[in-house]
């Protein structure tokens, strides 16, 4: 039993370590916006975002573990399924679902909700132990793109999967899509508001393009036949492949319009000032005052342009983006030139 012990010690350990990252959330522009400006409104917001939230701080503990190291470890047969028992319990959402069941016996809570609840955590722990979410998943599969970009452009998307602001995004644009099939018609300017926040939901990424590639990435990008521009040029089509489709329900045009400024302004922080970030979290940008703040009235003065006035706005925005790339594509080629 030393030896089970010992184990569930480190387990316990490795799973805090992982989920104080989950305080991502604090530095990101979705949470902020949506505190300070909806505020008691943005009860379905908060919603969308503890649902995201929930999945990953749901997972297996012994995920944590990779497979070819436990298979080598002195565990015999009972103490395998001992461990595989217990580990569960590591993991705070388990105390909480077991709280939860308690709360429905005496009626506090009712069965509806543990079970949705429930069923929320118990797909989090299956789905960390399916190949969709690891190294050989079902987004590795991504299509090809022509040109000399495809493979950087793939890689980027697969980064951009893996971060919890693309899914607040696409909960957003799904509900507003079942909305509008399923009850009358929304009001011109909610669209402008909810293309506002699938944008904003996404703008954070936007300030940490190179965040995901760890410590090797700028050795990587040393050894690639490519300018500066180019790579930056990768980073923003993926974040385009992303954006324009999860608007499309919505105000498409003013959606590439926020989706272009995001990118214009996020540049200099991707690239003077990279944060690491840690997968399936909350990408951290830089302080919301004044860096944030700047990027998200940016966006929306932008949308508004183009969705009350002309698309023709549009183009001050892409050439407010191509000069952007080009000018911190310099920073990043003389990042590469002294090592």
């Amino acid at each position: 039993m030393a030896r089970l012990a010992a184990i569930l010690k480190a387990l316990g350990r490795a799973l805090g370590r992982d989920q104080k990252s989950i305080w991502s959330l604090a530095g990101n522009n979705f949470f902020i916006v949506s505190a300070i400006v909806l505020q008691d409104a943005g009860t379905f917001i908060y919603l969308i975002i503890g649902l995201v939230i929930l999945l990953p701080l749901s997972t297996d503990p012994l995920r944590k573990i990779p497979a070819s190291r436990l298979r080598l470890w002195p565990l015999d047969r009972r103490e395998r399924w001992i461990l595989r028992a217990v580990s569960p319990w590591i993991n705070p959402m388990t105390w909480a679902i077991a709280a939860l069941a308690i709360w429905m016996a005496h009626g506090k809570v009712t069965v509806g909700l543990w079970g949705l609840a429930a069923g929320l955590v118990a797909s989090g722990f299956v789905l960390s132990s399916l190949k969709i979410t690891r190294g050989n998943g079902l987004w590795r599969r991504i299509p090809h793109f022509p040109g000399p970009l495809n493979q950087l452009i793939r890689k980027n998307l697969r980064a951009i999967l893996c971060t919890l602001d693309l899914y607040c995004a696409l909960l957003l644009s799904v509900s507003t899509l079942a909305f509008r099939i399923a009850l009358p018609a929304l009001p011109r300017e909610a669209f402008l508001v909810l293309t506002l926040l699938v944008t904003v939901a996404l703008s954070s990424y936007a300030q940490c393009l190179f965040g995901l590639d760890g410590k090797g990435g700028l050795s990587r990008y040393r050894l690639l036949p490519l300018p500066g521009w180019q790579v930056l040029a990768a980073k923003d089509a993926a974040f385009l492949l992303v954006a324009i489709p999860l608007t499309l329900p919505l105000a498409p045009l003013t959606g590439i319009g926020a989706a272009l400024m995001a990118l214009a302004i996020g540049h200099r922080n991707s690239v003077n000032a990279p944060r690491p970030q840690v997968r399936w979290r909350f990408s951290t940008g830089a302080a919301f005052l004044p860096r944030g703040l700047a990027q998200v009235a940016a966006m929306a003065v932008v949308a508004s342009w183009i969705f009350y006035y002309s698309a023709l706005f549009l183009i001050p925005c892409a050439a407010a983006c191509a000069g952007s790339i080009w000018w911190y594509g310099r920073s990043i080629e003389r990042m590469l030139k002294d090592g």
